[in-house]
């Protein structure tokens, strides 16, 4: 399994060659923010398979988890392309909108509902989570 993608301007592109760890669409307040207003939808991959070109910068803060959240995106166009939690150093958690379409990924869970406006539309058939999910399965040892 891999992936390409790509920022709006087309600055930054990825090449990730694994398949995705686990998918989620968060509702945290600061995913809201940086969605404007929606939930981000991210998809978790082993941090050594995600291949980035392109100058990226990065802004950092303490999530709602406790935990430290950098996010990196492209300094030209803004675009979200992966965040990265002090938790989880070994995973890159890349926005789905900067993945190539078409693509096999859609989201196995939505987190943080606790934190979702009360107009937000949750899928019944995915798993839900008030906060903090249990961490992914760990990374098979190849």
């Amino acid at each position: 399994m891999s992936y390409t993608g790509r920022c709006a301007c087309g600055a930054v592109t990825l090449q990730i060659a694994a398949g995705a760890i686990a998918t989620r669409q968060c509702w945290c307040r600061q995913c809201q923010t940086l969605a404007t207003g929606s939930a981000a939808t991210n998809a978790m991959f082993p941090a050594d398979a995600v291949h980035i070109d392109g100058t990226l910068a990065h802004s950092t803060w303490t999530a709602a988890s406790g935990n430290t959240l950098t996010f990196h995106f492209c300094p030209g166009c803004g675009s979200q392309v992966y965040a990265q939690s002090s938790a989880r150093p070994h995973i890159r958690t890349v926005r789905f909108g900067v993945i190539d379409q078409p693509h096999d990924l859609a989201p196995q869970a939505i987190i943080w509902t606790a934190d979702a406006p009360p107009w937000a539309v949750f899928d019944p058939a995915l798993d839900r989570f008030e906060r903090q999910p249990p961490p992914p399965p760990p990374l098979a040892q190849g």
